[in-house]
């Protein structure tokens, strides 16, 4: 699923390109593609395009006075469409502009999980914005603390945990923690004040430079180009001691880590998978 980072720079792509075209049609090519019903998204015909912008992972087409809030999900984007075809290979919604150019929704797959809010007014106070917690980069390391303190579990599913920090995913999360030298598995109530210093720095650190990265596309990468030290890396040399990159495998995903690194060695078991063989 596109992180932070991978949205971000979509959007300011997507505003240089279509900031202040005015909108002609909305039309929505699946069943459940628009989440709402209220405000009409014939309300916003006639209106430009003010810009697109971004909140967690969802991308938000502003017009005034409504938004389009999309949610790309795991096989989700939003692409200039060229063709604009009655019936596009997984087309999930259409905005076609007075000028004659689009933007085209796809998902990849048959789960069919991305979707199209229209929210009237603040987006952020109404779903499905109104339960993310604060922007990741945005954390400050008392906040961290405090956040990390209020909510205990593992730090992988903590990183994740769209309540409780928004714009985080699969690989940040095996990235963060592999680069703040902590297990993945660690317990975030846990956690020491040397560690919560690193975390805070991995953060930062981590989605400043997928940004850069994303900032030197054309459009927004797949998955196995992103670049990192442990995400879809098993079986491969740690760029940092050397030792090899291991996995445990989870039915929907799965956590990459370095056991010199990160767990002073130990290699961590599939807990999802062992206790079926007990």
């Amino acid at each position: 699923m596109p992180e932070m980072p991978e949205v971000q720079a979509h959007a300011e792509r997507l505003t240089d390109q279509f900031g202040g075209a005015v909108l002609e049609r909305f039309r929505p090519i699946t069943f459940t593609a628009l989440k709402t019903f209220s405000p009409a998204p014939e309300t916003l015909q006639g209106l430009p395009l003010l810009e697109v912008g971004r909140r967690g992972k969802h991308l938000l087409l502003r017009f005034e006075p409504a938004t389009f809030v999309v949610h790309l999900m795991q096989g989700g984007r939003l692409k200039p469409d060229e063709k604009q075809a009655a019936k596009p290979r997984g087309g999930q919604a259409r905005w076609r502009f007075e000028d004659g150019r689009a933007l085209l929704l796809t998902e990849a797959g048959t789960e069919r999980k991305a979707g199209v809010w229209v929210v009237a007014g603040d987006p952020d106070d109404q779903p499905p914005l109104d339960e993310l917690g604060p922007e990741a980069d945005t954390l400050d390391r008392d906040t961290l603390a405090k956040l990390l303190a209020e909510h205990r579990m593992r730090l992988h599913g903590w990183l994740r945990d769209q309540r409780i920090v928004a714009g985080m995913g699969r690989r940040l999360a095996n990235e963060v923690c592999h680069r703040a030298k902590v297990s993945p598995f660690a317990s975030t109530g846990k956690l020491d004040d040397a560690a919560v210093d690193r975390l805070h720095a991995a953060i930062g650190e981590c989605i400043a430079e997928s940004l850069a990265y994303e900032r030197t596309r054309s459009d927004m990468s797949s998955s196995k180009d992103r670049p990192g030290a442990v995400h879809h890396r098993e079986g491969e040399t740690c760029p940092v001691c050397g030792d090899t990159v291991r996995a445990v495998e989870y039915s929907r995903y799965t956590v990459n880590y370095c056991p010199t690194c990160q767990t002073g060695g130990k290699v961590l078991a599939d807990n999802t998978t062992s206790k079926f063989l007990k």
